[in-house]
């Protein structure tokens, strides 16, 4: 008599997140750039509103150091501004410091310094151009078979939508 075999478990590590597997290489990165968390990064455009965070981005926070390190000494947001807008910015860094210290819930930055280089942005993807009225009504005009009309349309838009693919 022989016994049941028994299944053994998977050689292979369950799939997890990417940003799970790299939560710990960006905390080190951000925390080398003087960041505690790296949502002053993703969400600069929510802390400071549309308008600046469309002319800057964050790119450090300097604390000080040192004899200048005493207790309740400020810290140094670091901005980066294309050269054009930096008077601007620097026009407005009142507003800014504000608005990220009401970000942080606490008085942690004192200052801003600007640093004028060319903003790194991403490329916002493309919208794919649906089919002309008139590729629709081709596909629809070939469908003679299909007596119920909205039926019809929707089967013309998507079979133009297809062929153009």
């Amino acid at each position: 008599m022989t016994e049941p075999r028994t299944v053994n478990k998977s050689r292979f590590k369950p799939v997890r997140p990417l940003s799970a597997l790299l939560a710990g290489q960006l905390k080190d990165m951000f925390a080398r750039q003087g960041f505690a968390s790296a949502e002053i990064v993703t969400r600069w455009s929510a802390i400071v509103g549309a308008d600046i965070a469309a002319l800057t981005q964050p790119v450090k926070i300097q604390w000080p150091r040192g004899e200048q390190a005493e207790v309740g000494a400020l810290a140094t947001l670091v901005i980066r501004v294309e050269g054009p807008m930096a008077l601007e910015i620097q026009h407005s860094g009142g507003q800014i410091v504000e608005r990220v210290n009401r970000f942080f819930g606490w008085q942690a930055i004192g200052r801003i310094a600007i640093r004028q280089a060319p903003l790194s942005r991403r490329t916002p993807k493309k919208v794919p151009r649906g089919p002309s009225a008139a590729e629709i009504e081709a596909a629809t005009t070939a469908l003679t078979g299909i007596e119920d009309a909205d039926l019809r349309a929707a089967l013309g838009r998507l079979g133009a939508s297809v062929k153009k693919k």
